[in-house]
């Protein structure tokens, strides 16, 4: 049985790679098989054009550029990780995704929206995500955790763009969420840790079969 695949979205510091870890580790409880990755990453090669990405040195080369260094590293990641794993049968848990695309370079970065369908239809084509869970937090907030985060090291190539900005990157989610309200959970980054991982369990096990709710129902087999 193929697996299932989920997304977490989201500003800088909302709470995305802490949120996907707690859910991998509370989905790994119950028994479920799980391959927690990330973009731009998540396969040897993909990591290499992460690496170029974050550093900065594409921005000069404009937003259409990046768009096609992020979708390289997707078909290196969808071919080396995801699909592998959900033929397999396991659950793929990705920090940031196509999502975070089509609102970086598509919505602020005002790339063609073509060529960005066009780049998910290669590099993605059927194997969508089934649920995708944004993390909702005012920019100044996001961008406080990521400063606390990261400490004393340098802000990445998004870390360091303006808190309009990052608003503007915020607002682009929710717009983008009510389009797909059948996949896309908005969470109110917000609230305290451990309501926001419930908010996420719940809606997991509300959304997808085979989730841990799901499977404690079932009868016993004789």
């Amino acid at each position: 049985m193929r697996g299932h695949f989920i997304t977490f979205e989201g500003g800088e510091g909302s709470g995305k790679s802490t949120h996907a870890a707690t859910l991998a580790q509370r989905l790994k409880a119950s028994g479920i098989d799980i391959v927690l990755t990330r973009e731009p990453g998540g396969s040897p090669g993909a990591e290499i054009i992460r690496h170029i990405l974050l550093s900065g040195i594409a921005k000069p080369l404009g937003a259409e550029t990046e768009t096609i260094l992020f979708a390289a590293a997707r078909d290196d990641h969808m071919r080396s990780t995801i699909l592998p794993a959900l033929e397999a049968g396991q659950w793929v848990i990705c920090d940031r995704f196509i999502d975070s695309t089509r609102v970086y370079q598509g919505i602020l970065g005002k790339v063609d929206g073509k060529l960005i369908r066009g780049l998910e239809r290669v590099t993605v084509g059927a194997a969508m995500p089934e649920l995708t869970f944004i993390l909702d937090v005012p920019a100044t907030i996001g961008l406080a955790r990521a400063k606390t985060r990261r400490g004393a090291g340098a802000a990445d190539r998004f870390e360091a763009e303006s808190v309009e900005y990052h608003e503007h990157l915020r607002q682009a989610y929710l717009a983008l969420a009510k389009l797909e309200p059948k996949r896309c959970v908005v969470i109110d980054g917000r609230a305290p840790r451990d309501v926001v991982a419930d908010r996420i369990w719940a809606a997991v096990n509300q959304r997808l079969s085979g989730a841990p709710a799901a499977r404690a129902a079932e009868p016993a087999a004789p």
